[in-house]
Protein backbone atom coordinates (compact mmCIF):
# COMPACT_ATOMS: atom_id res chain seq x y z
CA UNK A 1 0.00 0.00 0.00
CA UNK A 2 1.62 3.63 -1.40
CA UNK A 3 1.58 5.91 1.72
CA UNK A 4 -0.13 9.78 1.20
CA UNK A 5 3.36 10.87 1.25
CA UNK A 6 4.88 9.01 -1.10
CA UNK A 7 1.95 9.53 -3.64
CA UNK A 8 2.65 13.20 -2.97
CA UNK A 9 6.25 12.88 -4.15
CA UNK A 10 5.49 10.25 -6.75
CA UNK A 11 3.18 12.89 -8.00
CA UNK A 12 5.31 15.76 -8.24
CA UNK A 13 7.99 13.79 -10.03
CA UNK A 14 5.20 12.61 -12.75
CA UNK A 15 4.57 16.74 -12.76
CA UNK A 16 7.75 17.54 -13.22
CA UNK A 17 8.61 14.60 -15.78
CA UNK A 18 5.91 16.07 -17.53
CA UNK A 19 6.61 19.28 -17.27
CA UNK A 20 10.38 18.85 -19.12
CA UNK A 21 8.80 16.35 -21.67
CA UNK A 22 6.37 19.48 -22.88
CA UNK A 23 9.07 21.99 -22.39
CA UNK A 24 11.58 19.73 -24.89
CA UNK A 25 8.50 19.60 -27.21
CA UNK A 26 7.75 23.18 -26.99
CA UNK A 27 12.13 23.98 -27.91
CA UNK A 28 11.49 21.18 -30.89
CA UNK A 29 7.97 22.45 -32.22
CA UNK A 30 9.32 26.14 -31.97
CA UNK A 31 13.02 25.16 -33.76
CA UNK A 32 10.77 23.42 -36.50
CA UNK A 33 8.29 26.02 -37.02
CA UNK A 34 11.26 28.67 -37.08
CA UNK A 35 13.05 27.06 -39.83
CA UNK A 36 10.06 26.10 -41.68
CA UNK A 37 9.02 30.04 -41.77
CA UNK A 38 12.89 30.94 -42.94
CA UNK A 39 12.24 28.44 -45.79
CA UNK A 40 9.46 29.58 -46.90
CA UNK A 41 9.90 33.05 -46.83
CA UNK A 42 13.02 32.44 -48.72
CA UNK A 43 10.83 31.09 -51.62
CA UNK A 44 8.24 32.77 -53.36
CA UNK A 45 5.13 30.95 -52.32
CA UNK A 46 2.03 33.13 -53.69
CA UNK A 47 -0.28 30.03 -54.14
CA UNK A 48 -0.83 25.81 -52.32
CA UNK A 49 0.67 24.55 -55.61
CA UNK A 50 3.79 26.81 -54.74
CA UNK A 51 4.24 25.90 -51.41
CA UNK A 52 4.13 22.52 -52.37
CA UNK A 53 6.36 22.68 -55.31
CA UNK A 54 9.38 24.06 -52.15
CA UNK A 55 8.24 21.23 -50.23
CA UNK A 56 8.84 18.29 -52.27
CA UNK A 57 11.96 19.51 -53.05
CA UNK A 58 13.62 20.56 -49.66
CA UNK A 59 13.72 17.88 -47.24
CA UNK A 60 14.39 20.14 -44.20
CA UNK A 61 11.14 21.88 -45.13
CA UNK A 62 9.90 18.23 -45.01
CA UNK A 63 11.02 17.17 -41.65
CA UNK A 64 10.23 20.67 -40.07
CA UNK A 65 6.35 19.64 -41.06
CA UNK A 66 6.81 16.33 -40.04
CA UNK A 67 7.23 17.96 -36.19
CA UNK A 68 4.76 19.99 -36.85
CA UNK A 69 2.20 17.61 -37.51
CA UNK A 70 3.49 15.40 -34.79
CA UNK A 71 3.22 18.09 -32.00
CA UNK A 72 0.01 20.03 -33.84
CA UNK A 73 -1.85 19.94 -30.86
CA UNK A 74 0.72 22.43 -29.01
CA UNK A 75 1.40 24.20 -31.97
CA UNK A 76 -2.49 25.11 -32.08
CA UNK A 77 -2.50 26.42 -28.64
CA UNK A 78 0.47 28.75 -29.66
CA UNK A 79 -0.59 29.46 -32.55
CA UNK A 80 -4.39 30.10 -32.21
CA UNK A 81 -5.09 33.65 -31.53
CA UNK A 82 -2.23 34.50 -34.32
CA UNK A 83 -3.78 32.13 -36.60
CA UNK A 84 -7.15 33.75 -35.49
CA UNK A 85 -6.05 37.63 -36.89
CA UNK A 86 -3.96 36.54 -39.81
CA UNK A 87 -6.67 34.44 -41.27
CA UNK A 88 -9.45 37.30 -40.32
CA UNK A 89 -10.97 38.50 -43.33
CA UNK A 90 -10.02 42.17 -43.64
CA UNK A 91 -10.63 43.14 -47.17
CA UNK A 92 -13.84 44.30 -48.97
CA UNK A 93 -16.24 41.14 -50.44
CA UNK A 94 -15.73 41.16 -54.59
CA UNK A 95 -18.50 39.86 -56.62
CA UNK A 96 -18.24 36.39 -58.56
CA UNK A 97 -20.34 35.41 -60.96
CA UNK A 98 -21.29 32.07 -62.10
CA UNK A 99 -23.49 31.13 -64.68
CA UNK A 100 -24.55 27.44 -64.81
CA UNK A 101 -24.48 27.24 -61.21
CA UNK A 102 -26.55 24.31 -60.27
CA UNK A 103 -25.16 22.07 -62.84
CA UNK A 104 -22.23 19.38 -62.12
CA UNK A 105 -19.28 21.68 -62.61
CA UNK A 106 -20.64 24.57 -61.29
CA UNK A 107 -21.67 22.35 -57.82
CA UNK A 108 -17.66 21.36 -57.55
CA UNK A 109 -16.93 24.88 -58.29
CA UNK A 110 -18.81 27.23 -55.35
CA UNK A 111 -17.91 25.38 -52.68
CA UNK A 112 -14.04 25.80 -53.15
CA UNK A 113 -14.72 29.68 -54.17
CA UNK A 114 -16.39 30.03 -51.19
CA UNK A 115 -13.91 28.55 -48.63
CA UNK A 116 -11.02 30.94 -50.50
CA UNK A 117 -9.33 28.13 -52.57
CA UNK A 118 -9.83 30.35 -55.91
CA UNK A 119 -8.85 33.93 -54.20
CA UNK A 120 -7.00 33.73 -51.25
CA UNK A 121 -7.98 32.75 -47.34
CA UNK A 122 -8.28 36.91 -46.82
CA UNK A 123 -10.74 37.66 -49.44
CA UNK A 124 -14.65 37.60 -48.74
CA UNK A 125 -16.68 36.85 -51.56
CA UNK A 126 -20.42 37.36 -52.64
CA UNK A 127 -21.33 34.72 -55.16
CA UNK A 128 -23.86 35.59 -57.91
CA UNK A 129 -25.72 32.82 -59.22
CA UNK A 130 -27.04 32.51 -62.75
CA UNK A 131 -29.30 29.80 -63.70
CA UNK A 132 -31.93 29.20 -66.28
CA UNK A 133 -35.82 29.61 -64.70
CA UNK A 134 -36.50 26.17 -64.99
CA UNK A 135 -33.33 25.20 -62.90
CA UNK A 136 -34.12 27.69 -59.72
CA UNK A 137 -35.12 25.00 -57.63
CA UNK A 138 -32.07 23.27 -57.73
CA UNK A 139 -30.35 26.01 -57.64
CA UNK A 140 -32.15 26.58 -53.94
CA UNK A 141 -31.02 23.61 -52.51
CA UNK A 142 -26.94 24.39 -53.78
CA UNK A 143 -27.56 27.85 -51.52
CA UNK A 144 -28.61 25.95 -48.81
CA UNK A 145 -25.91 23.88 -48.65
CA UNK A 146 -23.67 26.61 -48.89
CA UNK A 147 -25.13 28.53 -46.17
CA UNK A 148 -25.16 24.96 -44.06
CA UNK A 149 -21.23 25.14 -44.86
CA UNK A 150 -21.17 28.49 -42.86
CA UNK A 151 -18.10 29.56 -44.73
CA UNK A 152 -16.28 32.69 -42.80
CA UNK A 153 -15.59 34.26 -47.02
CA UNK A 154 -18.88 33.80 -47.80
CA UNK A 155 -20.81 37.65 -47.54
CA UNK A 156 -24.27 36.51 -49.39
CA UNK A 157 -25.47 34.75 -52.45
CA UNK A 158 -27.61 36.27 -55.14
CA UNK A 159 -29.61 33.71 -57.38
CA UNK A 160 -31.28 35.02 -60.36
CA UNK A 161 -31.87 33.93 -64.42
CA UNK A 162 -30.97 37.57 -65.21
CA UNK A 163 -28.03 38.07 -66.52
CA UNK A 164 -28.20 42.14 -65.92
CA UNK A 165 -28.85 41.14 -62.28
CA UNK A 166 -25.82 38.50 -62.08
CA UNK A 167 -23.58 40.60 -63.67
CA UNK A 168 -23.86 43.55 -61.85
CA UNK A 169 -20.97 44.54 -60.57
CA UNK A 170 -19.01 41.32 -61.05
CA UNK A 171 -15.41 41.07 -60.52
CA UNK A 172 -15.11 38.43 -61.61
CA UNK A 173 -16.85 35.62 -63.67
CA UNK A 174 -17.03 31.97 -64.50
CA UNK A 175 -19.04 31.45 -67.67
CA UNK A 176 -19.78 27.79 -67.03
CA UNK A 177 -23.74 27.05 -68.20
CA UNK A 178 -23.68 26.58 -72.78
CA UNK A 179 -25.82 24.22 -74.61
CA UNK A 180 -24.88 20.73 -74.80
CA UNK A 181 -24.21 18.80 -77.87
CA UNK A 182 -26.78 16.83 -78.53
CA UNK A 183 -27.69 14.05 -80.19
CA UNK A 184 -27.57 14.39 -83.86
CA UNK A 185 -26.16 18.29 -83.71
CA UNK A 186 -23.89 19.27 -85.82
CA UNK A 187 -20.93 21.25 -84.60
CA UNK A 188 -22.35 24.54 -86.65
CA UNK A 189 -25.37 24.29 -84.64
CA UNK A 190 -23.65 23.76 -81.62
CA UNK A 191 -21.60 27.21 -82.31
CA UNK A 192 -24.92 29.06 -83.23
CA UNK A 193 -26.75 28.03 -80.27
CA UNK A 194 -24.08 29.16 -78.09
CA UNK A 195 -23.50 32.09 -79.75
CA UNK A 196 -27.08 33.39 -78.66
CA UNK A 197 -26.09 32.21 -74.81
CA UNK A 198 -22.59 33.81 -75.08
CA UNK A 199 -23.69 37.41 -76.86
CA UNK A 200 -26.62 38.08 -74.23
CA UNK A 201 -23.96 37.54 -71.43
CA UNK A 202 -21.06 39.61 -73.26
CA UNK A 203 -23.18 42.40 -73.66
CA UNK A 204 -24.76 41.71 -69.59
CA UNK A 205 -20.98 41.93 -68.42
CA UNK A 206 -20.56 44.79 -70.79
CA UNK A 207 -23.05 47.31 -69.22
CA UNK A 208 -23.01 46.10 -65.82
CA UNK A 209 -19.61 43.83 -64.42
CA UNK A 210 -17.14 46.13 -62.96
CA UNK A 211 -14.27 47.61 -65.87
CA UNK A 212 -11.24 45.05 -64.66
CA UNK A 213 -13.83 41.91 -64.10
CA UNK A 214 -11.59 38.77 -64.95
CA UNK A 215 -14.04 36.72 -67.54
CA UNK A 216 -13.30 32.77 -67.68
CA UNK A 217 -15.10 30.69 -70.32
CA UNK A 218 -15.49 27.36 -69.33
CA UNK A 219 -18.99 26.39 -70.95
CA UNK A 220 -17.51 24.62 -74.49
CA UNK A 221 -16.84 25.73 -77.43
CA UNK A 222 -14.98 27.79 -74.86
CA UNK A 223 -12.29 29.54 -77.08
CA UNK A 224 -14.90 30.49 -79.66
CA UNK A 225 -17.63 31.28 -76.52
CA UNK A 226 -15.15 33.71 -75.17
CA UNK A 227 -14.88 35.19 -79.28
CA UNK A 228 -18.50 35.99 -79.04
CA UNK A 229 -18.68 37.36 -75.48
CA UNK A 230 -16.16 39.71 -76.04
CA UNK A 231 -17.05 40.75 -79.20
CA UNK A 232 -20.67 41.71 -77.44
CA UNK A 233 -18.80 43.73 -75.24
CA UNK A 234 -17.60 47.04 -76.59
CA UNK A 235 -17.21 48.38 -72.81
CA UNK A 236 -14.44 46.02 -72.13
CA UNK A 237 -11.03 45.24 -72.71
CA UNK A 238 -11.06 41.73 -74.90
CA UNK A 239 -8.54 41.28 -72.44
CA UNK A 240 -10.77 40.62 -70.24
CA UNK A 241 -11.85 37.87 -71.18
CA UNK A 242 -10.36 34.34 -70.68
CA UNK A 243 -11.45 30.33 -72.45
CA UNK A 244 -9.62 27.33 -70.13
CA UNK A 245 -7.23 25.16 -71.70
CA UNK A 246 -6.10 24.57 -68.08
CA UNK A 247 -8.02 21.38 -67.81
CA UNK A 248 -6.26 20.14 -70.88
CA UNK A 249 -2.48 21.59 -69.39
CA UNK A 250 -3.41 19.27 -65.84
CA UNK A 251 -4.24 16.40 -67.88
CA UNK A 252 -0.99 17.10 -70.03
CA UNK A 253 1.04 17.39 -66.29
CA UNK A 254 -1.01 14.15 -64.61
CA UNK A 255 0.19 12.02 -67.75
CA UNK A 256 3.71 12.96 -67.79
CA UNK A 257 4.20 12.30 -64.30
CA UNK A 258 2.81 9.32 -64.39
CA UNK A 259 4.93 8.17 -67.19
CA UNK A 260 8.00 9.28 -65.64
CA UNK A 261 7.10 8.84 -61.93
CA UNK A 262 7.97 12.53 -61.05
CA UNK A 263 5.53 14.85 -58.65
CA UNK A 264 3.45 17.52 -61.27
CA UNK A 265 5.30 19.98 -59.69
CA UNK A 266 8.35 19.46 -61.13
CA UNK A 267 7.61 19.80 -64.64
CA UNK A 268 7.77 23.26 -66.25
CA UNK A 269 7.21 24.68 -69.11
CA UNK A 270 4.52 22.56 -70.46
CA UNK A 271 1.92 24.29 -73.03
CA UNK A 272 -1.38 23.80 -74.49
CA UNK A 273 -1.86 25.65 -78.14
CA UNK A 274 -4.71 26.42 -79.85
CA UNK A 275 -8.30 25.74 -79.25
CA UNK A 276 -9.96 23.61 -76.07
CA UNK A 277 -10.90 20.56 -78.38
CA UNK A 278 -9.42 17.18 -80.22
CA UNK A 279 -7.09 19.57 -82.10
CA UNK A 280 -5.49 21.29 -79.30
CA UNK A 281 -1.61 20.63 -79.41
CA UNK A 282 -0.33 19.30 -75.92
CA UNK A 283 3.32 20.42 -76.67
CA UNK A 284 6.61 19.11 -74.22
CA UNK A 285 9.20 20.45 -76.49
CA UNK A 286 10.06 22.79 -73.97
CA UNK A 287 9.32 20.77 -71.45
CA UNK A 288 11.58 19.97 -68.31
CA UNK A 289 11.15 18.06 -65.56
CA UNK A 290 13.67 18.21 -62.53
CA UNK A 291 16.19 20.18 -64.96
CA UNK A 292 16.23 17.50 -67.67
CA UNK A 293 14.75 17.48 -70.75
CA UNK A 294 11.01 15.88 -71.18
CA UNK A 295 12.01 14.91 -74.63
CA UNK A 296 14.96 12.92 -72.98
CA UNK A 297 13.01 11.21 -70.71
CA UNK A 298 10.13 10.27 -72.53
CA UNK A 299 9.85 8.04 -75.60
CA UNK A 300 9.15 9.95 -79.00
CA UNK A 301 6.78 7.59 -80.02
CA UNK A 302 4.55 7.60 -76.84
CA UNK A 303 4.15 11.25 -77.45
CA UNK A 304 3.17 11.30 -80.70
CA UNK A 305 0.50 7.79 -80.38
CA UNK A 306 -0.55 7.54 -76.97
CA UNK A 307 0.39 11.07 -74.83
CA UNK A 308 -0.77 13.60 -77.45
CA UNK A 309 -3.76 11.96 -78.57
CA UNK A 310 -4.79 10.67 -74.79
CA UNK A 311 -4.60 14.29 -73.70
CA UNK A 312 -6.61 15.68 -77.04
CA UNK A 313 -9.29 12.84 -76.00
CA UNK A 314 -9.84 12.65 -72.19
CA UNK A 315 -12.85 14.14 -72.25
CA UNK A 316 -14.57 11.95 -74.28
CA UNK A 317 -12.69 9.00 -72.70
CA UNK A 318 -14.12 10.22 -69.12
CA UNK A 319 -17.54 10.61 -70.86
CA UNK A 320 -17.54 7.04 -71.86
CA UNK A 321 -16.59 5.75 -68.53
CA UNK A 322 -18.79 7.55 -66.51
CA UNK A 323 -21.38 8.70 -68.95
CA UNK A 324 -21.30 12.02 -68.39
CA UNK A 325 -18.73 14.80 -69.10
CA UNK A 326 -15.47 16.00 -66.49
CA UNK A 327 -17.71 18.06 -63.55
CA UNK A 328 -14.86 17.93 -60.63
CA UNK A 329 -11.58 18.32 -62.69
CA UNK A 330 -13.14 21.27 -64.73
CA UNK A 331 -14.16 22.74 -61.48
CA UNK A 332 -10.58 22.48 -60.07
CA UNK A 333 -8.99 23.75 -63.70
CA UNK A 334 -11.17 26.67 -63.20
CA UNK A 335 -9.92 27.12 -59.74
CA UNK A 336 -6.28 27.35 -61.20
CA UNK A 337 -7.09 29.48 -63.78
CA UNK A 338 -8.60 32.33 -62.04
CA UNK A 339 -5.97 31.76 -58.30
CA UNK A 340 -3.05 31.90 -61.29
CA UNK A 341 -4.32 34.81 -62.97
CA UNK A 342 -4.96 36.46 -59.79
CA UNK A 343 -2.21 35.75 -57.59
CA UNK A 344 0.89 34.95 -60.31
CA UNK A 345 2.88 31.63 -61.41
CA UNK A 346 6.13 32.83 -60.29
CA UNK A 347 7.31 33.07 -63.22
CA UNK A 348 6.72 29.53 -64.67
CA UNK A 349 4.43 28.53 -67.85
CA UNK A 350 0.92 28.11 -67.53
CA UNK A 351 -1.92 27.50 -70.56
CA UNK A 352 -4.71 30.08 -71.07
CA UNK A 353 -6.71 30.91 -74.13
CA UNK A 354 -6.32 34.62 -74.68
CA UNK A 355 -7.05 37.25 -77.30
CA UNK A 356 -4.21 37.00 -79.86
CA UNK A 357 -2.36 39.78 -80.61
CA UNK A 358 -0.81 37.93 -83.89
CA UNK A 359 2.05 36.10 -81.77
CA UNK A 360 3.05 33.04 -83.75
CA UNK A 361 0.91 33.94 -86.73
CA UNK A 362 -2.38 33.75 -85.33
CA UNK A 363 -5.38 35.59 -86.69
CA UNK A 364 -5.41 38.36 -84.19
CA UNK A 365 -9.12 39.02 -82.25
CA UNK A 366 -8.89 35.04 -81.68
CA UNK A 367 -9.31 33.50 -78.12
CA UNK A 368 -5.97 31.13 -78.77
CA UNK A 369 -4.13 28.69 -75.68
CA UNK A 370 -0.34 30.03 -75.50
CA UNK A 371 1.92 29.62 -72.83
CA UNK A 372 1.40 32.33 -70.96
CA UNK A 373 2.65 33.88 -67.61
CA UNK A 374 1.16 35.74 -64.76
CA UNK A 375 1.73 38.60 -62.44
CA UNK A 376 -0.29 41.06 -60.14
CA UNK A 377 -3.34 40.36 -61.98
CA UNK A 378 -2.13 40.58 -65.41
CA UNK A 379 -1.15 37.86 -68.15
CA UNK A 380 1.67 37.95 -70.77
CA UNK A 381 2.02 35.26 -73.78
CA UNK A 382 5.42 34.18 -73.85
CA UNK A 383 7.22 35.26 -76.79
CA UNK A 384 10.34 33.78 -78.88
CA UNK A 385 9.52 29.94 -77.85
CA UNK A 386 11.14 28.28 -81.11
CA UNK A 387 8.42 26.54 -83.27
CA UNK A 388 10.09 23.19 -84.56
CA UNK A 389 8.46 21.38 -87.59
CA UNK A 390 6.00 18.97 -86.08
CA UNK A 391 4.57 21.77 -83.59
CA UNK A 392 3.92 24.33 -86.60
CA UNK A 393 1.84 21.57 -88.34
CA UNK A 394 -0.23 20.88 -85.28
CA UNK A 395 0.00 25.07 -84.47
CA UNK A 396 -1.81 25.42 -88.12
CA UNK A 397 -4.60 22.34 -87.61
CA UNK A 398 -6.00 24.14 -84.34
CA UNK A 399 -5.86 27.71 -86.45
CA UNK A 400 -7.91 26.78 -88.79
CA UNK A 401 -10.48 24.94 -86.74
CA UNK A 402 -10.59 28.56 -84.66
CA UNK A 403 -11.12 30.79 -88.22
CA UNK A 404 -13.51 27.95 -89.02
CA UNK A 405 -15.63 28.06 -85.75
CA UNK A 406 -15.02 32.40 -86.03
CA UNK A 407 -16.66 32.20 -89.48
CA UNK A 408 -19.67 30.47 -88.10
CA UNK A 409 -20.75 32.62 -85.42
CA UNK A 410 -19.97 36.05 -87.86
CA UNK A 411 -23.36 37.28 -87.54
CA UNK A 412 -23.35 37.06 -83.64
CA UNK A 413 -21.03 39.23 -83.44
CA UNK A 414 -21.16 42.85 -82.30
CA UNK A 415 -20.21 45.53 -85.69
Amino acid sequence: MISADNYIIKTKEEIAEKFQQNNSREQELDQAAKLAEEIVSSNKINSLRDLIRVRDQNSQLQNALKVIERNKDLYLKKNLLLHYVYNRPSKDPVRVAVTGASGAIGYALLFRIASGEMLGKDQPVHLSLLELPVAMKSLQGVIMELKDCAFPLLSGVTATSSPDEAFEGANYAVLVGAQPRTKGMERGDLLKANGAIFSVQGKALSDRAARDVKVLVVGNPANTNAYIAANNAPKLDPKNFTAMTRLDHNRGLAQLAEKTGKPVTSIKRFVIWGNHSATQYPDISHTQIEEKWARELVPKEWVEKEFIPTVQQRGAAIINARGSSSAASAASSAIDHIRDWVHGTNGEWTSMAVHSDGSYGVTPGLYFSYPVVTQESNYSIVQNVPIDEFSAKRLEITHKELLSERDAVKDMIKK
